[in-house]
């Protein structure tokens, strides 16, 4: 297992880690990656319009308020918990002539949620 580590520097931002992430494969098969935290989630979405990522953003801040009152969680981050929650902390991608299987304009995100903060992505590529 290897893991890499990603400086995030917004309460809310979506950080392009493809690169960092096709660095890290050595053999054909499958790549699993993870994120050891509660409040900051992964994904895959579109790349190439960088708004499509503040949208993804606003829409969760819209349904979640940051300061709903049915929250009882006394950090004050529950929101983040909730949107983690909903995106997820894994991906399984498969990996071809040592290069990700994507799409045209796909590219995989870490989604903090409560930060900034240095997070962890776990990766393990099986064959």
């Amino acid at each position: 297992m290897k893991i890499i580590n990603v400086a995030t520097t917004k309460r809310e931002v979506f950080v392009d880690i493809t690169e960092k992430i096709k660095e890290e494969i050595d053999k054909d098969g499958i790549i699993y990656l993870f994120v050891p935290h509660t409040t900051c989630a992964i994904t895959i979405n579109e790349g190439y319009d960088p708004e499509v990522c503040s949208d993804i953003i606003r829409c969760l801040s819209n349904i979640i308020k940051r300061d709903s009152p049915y929250f009882r969680h006394n950090e004050g981050n529950s929101d983040a918990h909730i949107k983690a929650s909903i995106i997820g902390s894994s991906l399984s991608i498969f990996v071809k002539d040592k290069r990700l299987v994507l799409g045209r304009w796909q590219r995989i995100f870490l989604c903090e949620f409560d930060g900034p903060r240095e997070r962890e992505i776990w990766i393990k590529c099986l064959a």
